[in-house]
């Protein structure tokens, strides 16, 4: 058993080797790209439609509805955008190599992708959608809502 994250270190460095401490990096940077992406990009386009929907001029900025709404939309197409590349991070580095022949499952993300595409066909990228969305949606409410507070507050500051 581990006592601390620094035994863990020493003992994956040991059995697995020090690439092992980047296992899924390439994934991970690429999911946390298209999850901003998806995020920032379509939040100010949403404010705008659930605006529309609810009625709210936003004349003082938008209400806390519409800021609602809109972050759970944003982080709908965070989801969806940064899906993918999760299950592909998550597939690389929970591999084991296979135990007769020693190989690993995936060589890489582009073998990754391939084999997902092959076995389980395009929807396979996006198997654990709703589950995904529920860790998403509220992290994008969280991310979203403080952006909005701060430069509300920024504004308010610097008669900006």
């Amino acid at each position: 058993s581990l006592l601390n994250p620094h035994q863990a270190l020493i003992r994956t460095t040991k059995e697995e080797g020090v690439k092992a401490l980047y296992k899924g990096l390439m994934p991970n940077i690429l999911r946390g790209m298209s999850m901003n992406v998806g995020m920032l990009a379509c939040y100010d386009q949403a404010k705008e439609v659930v605006a529309k929907i609810l009625n709210d001029p936003m004349t003082d900025g938008p209400s806390l509805p519409t800021k609602m709404g809109s972050s759970c939309v944003a982080g709908f197409t965070a989801a969806l955008f940064s899906l993918p590349f999760d299950l592909i991070k998550s597939r690389l580095m929970a591999q084991k190599p296979h135990p007769e022949t020693g190989v690993m499952p995936y060589s890489g993300i582009f073998d990754c992708c391939v084999k997902i595409f092959k076995v389980e066909g395009p929807l396979g990228f996006f198997s654990g959608f709703s589950a995904y969305y529920g860790r998403c949606a509220p992290h994008a409410m969280i991310i979203l809502l403080s952006i909005e507070s701060i430069t509300q507050g920024y504004r308010k500051t610097f008669n900006l």
